[in-house]
């Protein structure tokens, strides 16, 4: 009888948390502003109106080659803040975008990437075979996403972020990236 009763408020709560949709998820499909639950993207660009944007948060860390990366070192520049995982599907797919757009818009947009809950080696792996051509910060404990709280957290893995020129978080997308998409949302904040 115990076990039944278990069971049933067990089912009441999953059924419970099924209703309620994604975690944190408005009626756009976005996280709110402080929700550092993770949500599935679609991978679509979500691009803030000027006077909507947040601050980013200062950010920093040892890379995977054992240098140290920023987003202070690239002060008064757009940057692309992409969070990835070598164990994710979708990081896979969209690394060629973002490497591709890295390369088109190298000497006016920076990419940083932040290589989130993974582990050394298998990340060193991906960068090899990716080569995506800009540094990666190392991660594991999932620190540097955790700094977003309150702004405009990167909700997903994985997730896209550009900070414009005055360090403020112009655009988003949850998911993977679709070139297009990020291709155009770089150049709209880079030619603000």
């Amino acid at each position: 009888m115990r076990a039944k009763s278990i069971s049933l408020v067990l089912s009441a709560v999953l059924v419970a948390g099924g209703l309620a949709g994604c975690a944190g998820a408005n009626q756009s499909g976005q996280p709110q502003a402080g929700d550092t639950r993770f949500v599935a993207g679609d991978g679509k660009m979500q691009v803030f109106d000027v006077a909507d944007r947040q601050a980013a948060p200062e950010i920093g860390g040892q890379t995977l080659d054992g240098a140290t990366a920023s987003l202070a070192a690239h002060k008064g520049k757009v940057v692309v803040l992409n969070f990835w995982a070598s164990w994710c599907g979708p990081c896979r797919a969209e690394a060629p975008v973002l490497k591709e757009v890295a390369a088109k818009t190298k000497g006016r947009v920076e990419f940083l990437g932040v290589d989130f809950k993974d582990r050394k080696a298998d990340a060193l792996a991906f960068e090899r075979t990716e080569q995506t051509g800009y540094p990666s910060i190392f991660d594991q404990p999932g620190q540097v996403a955790l700094r977003f709280q309150g702004t405009v957290p990167p909700a997903a893995i994985p997730s896209t972020l550009i900070i414009d020129a005055q360090g403020r978080i112009a655009a988003r997308a949850l998911g993977a990236v679709k070139y297009t998409d990020l291709m155009d949302a770089v150049t709209k904040v880079r030619d603000e």
